[in-house]
């Protein structure tokens, strides 16, 4: 399991507001008390309690050795969920807000080498990451693609870390990241990090799966990935064993639908299997992975579920719930 059953709650205030670009703003987060807050490694993201029914996870993109704030960069998304739009409308110094976590879904492994590629607000998880490696002596080289210079935040302390191992790439003056040229061949010791865009991560996933050591790739989405699903979407029976309790989950219906409708609670945020906020250990039974998350050996080893996107391949499973 990557999480726990219970996350850490804090409330917090916005001491700092940024603006990094016309559509991303940088939000510096304190405790209301002063009290320092949780530590956490790169690759962590938090999650930001908007309302009961509103929870979004921000990539944290500070220094994980300052524990007196957390920051965290918000790219307003129009055409979204309303999130970002009411972060950028309503998050202004001084307001008190509640938040969760750390939680790292997207570890930072140590190796001599490593290949950062990052498009538009994906580069808020490869600053810390970046960091670690300058202060662990490896090599490393960043690919940061945006639609323009001035829509891509943190340019200037990307260079600033390291200029001669940074490319930028403005797709309006030289198009789209150079993946043939950042991931020209697989390098022995190099772990490869990508967040981004769908298309993005999905090109980086084929020339990776194609060339590069399976366990070299380490990728973080932002919103799901498309996935076939199975022909079957018949109902099947899930067993709670800690609750005792046997549920049908129908046709269209989640397993995290079914099981909150006997009482069983069951942390959750996404409902989109981007989060793993319910993942479930599997004691028995198949399960048809659905989510964004899971590498395919951890699909393969059939351990864990995430209960608000997945199904069933077994016409019966039992949880640890």
């Amino acid at each position: 399991m990557r999480n726990p059953s219970e996350l850490n709650e804090s409330m917090v205030i916005v001491h700092r507001r940024t603006v990094l670009t016309d559509e991303i703003v940088e939000l510096e987060l304190r405790r209301a008390d002063g009290v320092d807050l949780p530590c956490w490694d790169p690759g962590s993201h938090i999650e930001v309690v908007l309302s009961e029914d509103m929870i979004r996870q921000y990539s944290l993109c500070g220094d994980p050795d300052d524990r007196s704030c957390w920051k965290i960069a918000v790219l307003r998304e129009d055409d979204g969920r309303g999130g970002s739009r009411r972060i950028h409308e309503e998050w202004h110094e001084g307001i008190h807000v509640v938040v969760r976590g750390p939680r790292n879904l997207f570890p930072f492994q140590p190796a001599p080498n490593y290949v950062f590629i990052a498009g538009g607000i994906g580069i808020t998880p490869m600053l810390p990451m970046i960091s670690a490696a300058v202060k662990s002596g490896s090599q490393w080289s960043l690919h940061y693609g945006g639609r323009s210079l001035s829509s891509m935040a943190f340019t200037d302390r990307v260079l600033d870390i390291g200029s001669a191992d940074a490319w930028l790439y403005p797709q309006d003056e030289v198009g789209l990241i150079d993946l043939d040229s950042a991931l020209a061949a697989p390098e022995s010791e190099t772990l490869v990090y990508c967040c981004g865009p769908e298309p993005l991560l999905t090109a980086v996933e084929d020339r990776c799966r194609s060339y590069w050591p399976s366990d070299a790739l380490h990728v973080e989405r932002f919103a799901p990935k498309d996935t076939v699903e199975s022909a079957n979407d018949e109902a099947f029976e899930v067993e709670l064993i800690q609750s005792g309790v046997t549920v049908t989950v129908n046709p269209g219906e989640s397993v995290l639908s079914a099981v909150e409708a006997v009482g069983v609670p069951v942390l959750a945020s996404c409902l989109e299997g981007t989060c793993a906020t319910c993942e479930v250990t599997v004691v028995e039974g198949v399960p048809d992975h659905r989510d964004s998350v899971l590498s395919e050996r951890e699909r393969e080893a059939n351990n864990t579920m995430m209960i608000c996107v997945s199904r069933s391949v077994s016409s019966r499973l039992v949880l640890d719930l």
